[in-house]
């Protein structure tokens, strides 16, 4: 049922208790001073522990116990037991983490009461953090693509080690599904995974909010970096912290420890943490908002995270991925994407990156044409469009163009488009768009369009514009 460590001076109270403990079923452990209680605590921590408050002949009190316990074993629930109890100690314990105080002499079914309550609250925790490291594990990076496969890559050789690690990419990359696909597969998998959003606490609150607080009225509440010890903590686009808290957690990185806003304890904690950012912070720190040596704190392993522009070939594989996720938690219909349908997601514009394509794979699914395939005509389009009378919808700017600059313009978009589209692969382009590759190589050649050796297309005036700049800086 649970292991108990009883801490008493009076023998004959502890052997009581831990008797009456035993016949209930209960593992119980005795200790009759500090040394020893911590001795039993630091050598395999209990489920539970009844502490006495007066421990004659011993360096620590049970206030100082509980203090120690509550920073380095924050969920061993404790009960404080003691003879010459008022209303002061009471509220001195619970202040301090403790679970209950009872009075001696106690009644025993009270404490009986009081023991199974705190075990249950204990085992609802641990669930609950249980359920948590599931959602983190659940969390699935997808892809294939090249820029994806040098991304895991990456992250797989640091997942071992506890360094620290700065995630840059633009918003919507898969920042935090990167930082929870580091702690699964870390050697702190077991311990908790807590997000700190920086841009979204108010700069009031912020360090409550981090390091947690004491009242007289409500005692002790946790921040989210005394709940992230032995996991880690994710500080997700670190940019926005505040410039005074910035400071503050340097001196956390430094000493593992911080005091609680309101209290005078300090609070020792076992932290990896992990950062984003979507902003160069190398500009930040030259603008004054951001503090150089906290840079340097968090950036020991930087990894940037591609944009979708980056990993096209990887948006049919997400699109399905979306479409099951949104099947299974909303109970939306399953569809397959249609081919057009697939080849028009790989040439929108992704400004908002994955976030953007999951979003609009769940708009589809909502405001879907029965279970059939998703067709092209459900997406949202840009430009030339097609209607239902198979006519085709000019943008503004086409429509106003003569024959042939607007047949150019349209080619070179389109060329364009579907070059970027296939990574630059000259070859899967001509054969998507139904031409010689060589004959491609002459239209985009006529169209004023480059292909680069990073993969892509780009329009030859802008090669042009730059030599002529260096011609007029020569």
């Amino acid at each position: 049922m649970g292991d108990i460590l009883i801490v008493d001076d009076e023998r004959d109270i502890r052997e009581l208790i831990g008797d009456i403990l035993e016949d209930e079923g209960f593992t119980t452990r005795l200790a009759g001073n500090s040394g020893e209680a911590m001795a039993e605590i630091n050598g395999e921590p209990p489920a539970l522990i009844i502490l006495d408050i007066w421990l004659k002949d011993s360096k620590m009190d049970g206030i100082d116990i509980l203090k120690t316990v509550k920073r380095d074993n924050p969920d061993i629930p404790v009960v404080i037991i003691s003879g010459h109890g008022n209303i002061e100690i009471a509220v001195a314990a619970i202040k301090q983490g403790a679970y209950d105080f009872i009075e001696k002499p106690f009644n025993i079914d009270q404490l009986l009461v009081v023991i199974r309550r705190a075990m249950e609250t204990a085992r609802l925790r641990r669930e609950n953090h249980s359920l948590k490291r599931r959602e983190t594990q659940a969390a699935e990076m997808i892809g294939d693509s090249h820029a994806f496969r040098a991304l895991a890559s990456q992250l797989d050789k640091v997942t071992r080690s506890n360094g620290r690690v700065m995630l840059t990419g633009p918003a919507g990359a898969g920042k935090e599904v990167a930082a929870r696909y580091i702690h699964a597969r870390s050697n702190r998998a077991q311990g908790p995974f807590i997000t700190v959003n920086c841009a979204g606490v108010t700069p009031e609150t912020m360090e409550e909010t981090l390091f947690g607080r004491e009242t007289a009225e409500r005692g002790v509440e946790p921040g989210l970096l005394e709940q992230g010890h032995g996991g880690i903590v994710y500080f997700d686009e670190v940019a926005d912290m505040p410039h005074g808290t910035q400071s503050k957690i340097l001196r956390v990185l430094v000493d593992q420890q911080f005091q609680r806003v309101g209290g005078s304890d300090k609070v020792r904690v076992d932290l990896r943490v992990i950062s984003s950012t979507n902003r160069d912070l190398e500009a930040e720190i030259a603008a004054g908002r951001f503090r150089q040596e906290l840079f340097h704190r968090l950036n020991v392993v930087p990894i940037a995270v591609p944009s979708l522009e980056d990993r096209r070939d990887d948006i049919p594989r997400l699109a399905r991925h979306f479409v099951e996720q949104c099947h299974k938690t909303q109970g939306l219909p399953m569809r397959e994407f249609s081919e057009d349908a697939v080849a028009l997601l790989q040439t929108m514009v992704w400004p908002g990156n994955v976030r953007q394509l999951k979003n609009l794979v769940e708009r589809v699914l909502i405001l879907g044409e029965g279970s059939d395939d998703i067709e092209a005509r459900e997406l949202p389009q840009d430009g030339p469009r097609d209607t239902e009378e198979g006519r085709v919808v000019l943008s503004g700017t086409l429509a106003t163009l003569p024959l042939r600059e607007a047949r150019e313009a349209f080619e070179r978009e389109y060329l364009l488009t579907q070059i970027n589209r296939f990574g630059g692969n000259i070859s899967r382009t001509a054969s998507f768009v139904g031409m010689e590759r060589s004959a491609l190589h002459r239209k985009l050649k006529s169209l004023g369009v480059v292909t680069s050796a990073k993969g892509g297309a780009r329009l030859a005036q802008v090669d042009e514009e730059e030599d002529e700049a260096e011609r007029q800086v020569g």
